[in-house]
């Protein structure tokens, strides 16, 4: 299955036998409707619960190794994978995890205890540090975890899967998923360690992509979140409840006008690629201010909190 040489900066030394055609991660059914076909690659939707995900996908230990890898962070392709530069973009991951500030506080009068499961290079969590919150941070790749522990200090960043690294139950008042509970192959197991490390009082927040929104409709497959070997999921507003009830959480909130990023005018002109060629060339003046930034909201991106049903 030639399918790794089809993505744009993903490597082709992957062995054919770890991509894996898959039924549905949430309910198990394999009766599906066809969304689009992009390559290899078949956006789905589930006939049963309709959660849309994408098949084949890489096995779990595959996915870790030849995705996540410094070129995820560092991508020559980030309409199709990771990262134009993550590192280089700290000021504006920074800026926008200040402003979302505004929803921890929305629900703890004082600091806790934070887990950021898939922290990166810990930008959230430094954020929450300096707000006087004591951090813990979970990262499987390698590539990027020495930036988390440079800025949060080594003890503070764990190695590993959630569910696979040792941490003690009821022991975090509140932890956070930003833009990575679409990348878990078993969203409803990862829910549920959730649900046995928070205290008493916790709280679960999530960002993720909303595939019923309106950019996600009017753009169809060109929407810049189907990114196939690394968005294997795509959720909306019931399918994640649904997750999450799975795993004895409740859905609190469900705010999209909280979500938007800080971004580059270079990134936007660069995404702009995806919608059309001829947009990108009209945008393309934008990457001489590449350093000035610009607060988006596309309105295509929930953020959830949940806690303990």
């Amino acid at each position: 299955m030639a399918v790794a040489s089809e993505i744009p900066g993903l490597g082709s030394a992957i062995d054919p036998r770890a991509w894996q055609a898959v039924a549905c991660g949430l309910c198990g059914s394999a009766e599906r409707r066809l969304k689009f076909q992009d390559g290899p690659f078949s956006v789905v939707t589930c006939a049963r619960c309709d959660l849309t995900y994408v098949t084949p996908r890489l096995l779990d230990r595959a996915l870790i190794e030849k995705v996540y890898d410094e070129g995820y962070w560092r991508s020559g392709a980030p309409k199709d994978r990771g990262y134009g530069d993550y590192r280089r973009d700290a000021p504006l991951y920074l800026a926008t995890y200040r402003r979302r500030m505004r929803i921890v506080r929305r629900h703890f009068a004082r600091p806790g205890r934070v887990l950021d499961v898939g922290c990166a290079a810990g930008y959230f969590l430094g954020v929450m540090q300096a707000a006087g919150w004591q951090v813990t941070g979970l990262e499987p790749s390698d590539a990027i975890r020495p930036q988390a522990e440079e800025r949060l200090g080594r003890e503070n960043v764990r190695a590993g899967l959630l569910g696979q690294v040792e941490l003690a139950p009821g022991s975090f008042d509140l932890i956070t998923m930003w833009d990575v509970i679409e990348h878990i192959p078993d969203v409803v197991a990862a829910a549920k360690e959730v649900r046995r490390l928070l205290a008493p009082g916790g709280k679960f927040l999530i960002e993720t992509q909303d595939v019923n929104s309106l950019a996600a409709r009017v753009l169809g497959k060109r929407w810049q979140h189907y990114k196939h070997a690394e968005h294997i999921y795509h959720f909306h507003a019931r399918t994640l409840s649904d997750a999450l009830g799975r795993a004895g959480l409740r859905v609190l909130e469900n705010r999209p006008w909280l979500g938007g990023k800080y971004v580059s005018l270079g990134f936007i002109a660069e995404r702009a690629g995806r919608v059309h060629p001829l947009l990108a060339a009209l945008l393309s003046p934008l990457r001489l201010f590449s350093g000035a930034a610009l607060y988006v909201n596309l309105f295509d991106e929930m953020i959830v909190v949940a806690e303990p049903a």
